[in-house]
């Protein structure tokens, strides 16, 4: 059964809010406090699915045409597009602040409840023995998001994830996709999400807010 459209109750679609609009507009109300914290990060968790996601600015709230899948996968590539624009604006601005992505490989979590039972099977903890090579744990998912985090050598704009087959391992940097990485993209939603929450960074080049 896949989950019905759904909406907040700022009015917008559920997954774009709960996985972008949201941690833009924190990330936003708190800059002030990170800025003021030499070597403080932003870490957002994105997934592999933004590989398959595509960016629908015509309908970006998925009003006509919503598809779970679809809305997810969009909502992850905004995580990077997020992302990478934060930090290009943070190290245009001077600021000693870095934003870094993460993802937490294919893991266990209520995020398959609503899948086929043979799917919440096949990946089920008590399948172990047989499914570790292609689901790890929730405290295994965690680890990239903790590297980009304390990691000494981390830098602003690095993506980093499981590397080894099917995602799972431990974490190391790893590549994202090209739509994560286009320009125009970036700051088309970075404008979009400004005008959606009401929250304006306000970046001046000096790394304040202006």
């Amino acid at each position: 059964m896949e989950p019905p459209y759904q909406r907040t109750e700022d009015g917008f679609e559920l997954t774009l809010a709960t996985n972008h609009l949201g941690h833009f507009a924190l990330t936003g109300l708190v800059l002030d406090r990170l800025l003021a914290t030499p070597g403080s990060r932003v870490v957002t968790m994105s997934s592999q699915g933004h590989w398959d996601g595509v960016m629908n600015f015509d309908d970006l709230q998925s009003e006509r045409d919503y598809r779970p899948d679809t809305a997810y996968y969009q909502s992850k590539l905004a995580n990077l597009l997020f992302t990478y624009e934060l930090d290009r604006r943070l190290r245009a601005a001077g600021a000693a602040t870095s934003a870094l992505g993460a993802h937490p490989g294919v893991v266990y979590t209520d995020l398959f409840r609503t899948r086929s039972r043979l799917n919440q099977a096949l990946i089920s903890p008590r399948l172990r023995m047989v499914n570790f090579w292609f689901a790890q744990s929730v405290q295994m998912g965690a680890l990239p998001a903790l590297r980009a985090a304390a990691d000494p050598a981390a830098e602003g704009g690095e993506f980093y994830g499981p590397r080894r087959r099917f995602d799972t391992g431990c974490p190391e940097q790893v590549a994202s996709s090209e739509r994560s990485r286009d320009v125009a993209d970036q700051a088309r939603l970075w404008a979009v999400s400004e005008q959606l929450t009401g929250v304006s960074y306000g970046l001046d080049t000096r790394g304040a807010l202006a």
